[in-house]
């Protein structure tokens, strides 16, 4: 049919959306964009955007996606916080295992390169992190865990580290011991052991 446009979008968008995660805003050119999508230049501005337009789309793709299983992971919080804190994590580091994507985090990588990015994009930028911030607090607050709001910060902070580590070659273990040193916090505090009293103790040193 004559007009009809001979691509898939979501295909297209999701090309894109991989190009930039992989290689950044500014590595990234039009022309990388058009190989990645196999959409000519012409194209690409006027089906997807130009450059500008079409990162943020991307990201907001990118915030759409992953959101939506973050969501999932924290929705039985109120019941029990650890375990949906962990579920959580998980979506972080399955997608970072996964081999379709690349490694990292494209919110991650935006964040760092604010200085360099156009005011929407850093605001829209900041714009995911502090949901994501969001939905924490919003979970961990179901769940009355006192000091709610300061562990949603922390774990806003842990989840990013982990995308910057995975980047720079941490292995999957290591990703996962500072999952498991920052889900301590969340535990039920061991009761101390037994031992000597203190009396007992200071005449033993004297």
């Amino acid at each position: 049919m004559a007009g009809r446009k001979q691509f898939d979008m979501d295909v297209a968008l999701d090309a894109a959306m991989v190009q930039f995660w992989r290689a950044g805003y500014a590595a990234t050119s039009v022309d990388d964009l058009s190989r990645a999508t196999g959409l000519n230049r012409s194209s690409i501005y006027a089906s997807l955007g130009d450059k500008d337009s079409l990162y943020l789309r991307c990201l907001d793709r990118y915030a759409t996606r992953y959101g939506e299983q973050y969501d999932q992971a924290l929705a039985g919080a109120a019941e029990d916080p650890l375990r949906a804190v962990r579920a959580f994590f998980d979506v972080t580091l399955r997608r970072i295992a996964d081999p379709a994507v690349p490694d990292g985090c494209l919110i991650a990588q935006t964040a760092m390169a604010i200085p360099a990015l156009s005011p929407a994009i850093a605001a829209r930028a900041v714009r995911a992190l502090e949901a994501q911030q969001k939905r924490l607090r919003a979970a961990l607050t179901a769940a009355a865990l006192p000091d709610a709001r300061d562990f949603a910060v922390h774990f806003a902070a842990v989840n990013q580290s982990l995308a910057v580590l995975s980047r720079a070659g941490a292995s999957p273990r290591e990703l996962r011991t500072v999952v498991d040193v920052s889900l301590g916090a969340l535990s039920p505090s061991p009761r101390p052991r037994s031992g000597p009293r203190s009396g007992t103790a200071a005449r033993t040193r004297t």
